[in-house]
């Protein structure tokens, strides 16, 4: 028995030592250590990317016609957009051409309907880099004005409407790096073990060193054992190791160790689909894809389960897991060990020679 685990171990050793000579495998990590190290600096750069609203300092001029412009000053109070009235549509388009203002908003009490609904149109640039900007802090002016004209006809109002989603008061910053982010990091490392057990058992089938492994003599079980462990291993040491880095930028992460349960859960799975695929489809190109695939299956038929993974890890670390989070860290550890256990008989089955 002592015997087989080493053997085991010292196959993971080899392919873990293979893996320090693989440049593509090398800059993967050392640019997920980069991403990790530097993470409060990259959240503020991504997450203006995301939400241009978040930046100080990105204030948009909004020229503004009319019979409704009063109601659409008060919305814009509080906001990083500053409206000016002009007297005629031709005086504002004529201050947006000239890039006095950012943006032409004609605001009037739509005629058709009796004068009480407030119709809007915008004119924004059509190509910039400060579009994008202007489009998001004119939507949240919008909004302001929908929340204050229903506050105002409340009592005018005979049948019930589709509520609208309550204001919250958060921080971009936090979003971004709990659902993002923190996700990134640590499925990121669980796709590459895959991929790299993937790669190295068709590797050693297609070279012709499995049978040169096999004279030790080591069963292929136990060669694919060992591949697969090294694989397995990989993920989770590198997630202890980005929250740690995560933790010395000042982003606190909570429930580390049921984190890492579910970063060795999903590696163990994903490494077992790799190994099962590779010695069913021994072409590295082939299996490569079918892996892919089975990525991509995987993530969209997340979405029907209870909670999804990144919300499951997004929960965990901002210590807010419910009933259902709990059950789900152990629902993926049971299937992982379920799966592992299918691929590990089914490796059993086949013959050496037949590869």
């Amino acid at each position: 028995m002592f015997e087989g685990v080493r053997k085991r171990l010292t196959i993971g050793n080899r392919e873990l030592s293979a893996i320090s000579r693989e440049k593509t495998i090398v800059l993967a990590l050392l640019i997920q250590l980069f991403v990790a190290a530097f993470s409060s600096f990259l959240v503020v750069g991504l997450t203006s990317l995301s939400d241009p609203s978040s930046v100080e300092g990105g204030e948009v001029e909004i020229a503004a016609v009319g019979n409704a412009t009063d109601e659409l000053v008060a919305a814009s109070r509080g906001t990083n957009t500053d409206v000016v009235r002009y007297p005629s549509e031709t005086d504002a388009r004529l201050a947006f051409d000239e890039g006095r203002v950012d943006t032409v908003v004609e605001a009037r009490y739509d005629p058709t309907d009796r004068g009480k609904k407030i119709a809007i149109e915008a004119l924004v640039p059509q190509s910039s880099l400060r579009k994008t900007l202007i489009v998001v802090q004119l939507r949240e002016t919008l909004e302001r004005l929908e929340r204050q004209e229903r506050r105002e006809r409340a009592q005018y109002i005979d049948a019930p409407l589709v509520p609208l989603p309550p204001a919250v008061q958060a921080s971009p910053y936090f979003g971004f790096t709990y659902t993002i982010l923190l996700p990134l990091l640590l499925f990121l490392p669980v796709f590459i073990s895959g991929s790299i057990a993937v790669d190295s058992v068709t590797e050693e089938i297609e070279r012709g060193t499995l049978e040169l492994l096999r004279v030790a003599p080591v069963s292929l079980t136990a060669i694919v054992d060992g591949k697969a462990l090294a694989m397995a291993a990989l993920a989770p040491l590198q997630a202890v190791l980005w929250i740690a880095l995560l933790s010395v930028n000042g982003i606190g992460v909570s429930n580390v160790p049921s984190l890492v349960l579910v970063v060795a859960s999903l590696a163990v799975g994903l490494v077992a689909v790799g190994v099962g695929l590779a010695i069913a489809v021994p072409s590295r190109q082939r299996a490569q894809l079918l892996y892919s695939l089975a990525i991509l299956v995987f993530f969209t038929g997340a979405t029907a389960l209870p909670e999804h993974p990144a919300g499951t890890v997004a929960k965990l670390a901002v210590d807010s897991p419910t009933a259902t989070t709990q059950l789900m860290v152990l629902a993926y550890a049971a299937a992982a060990l379920a799966l592992a256990a299918v691929v590990r008989a089914a490796v059993a089955r086949v013959d050496p020679e037949s590869l």
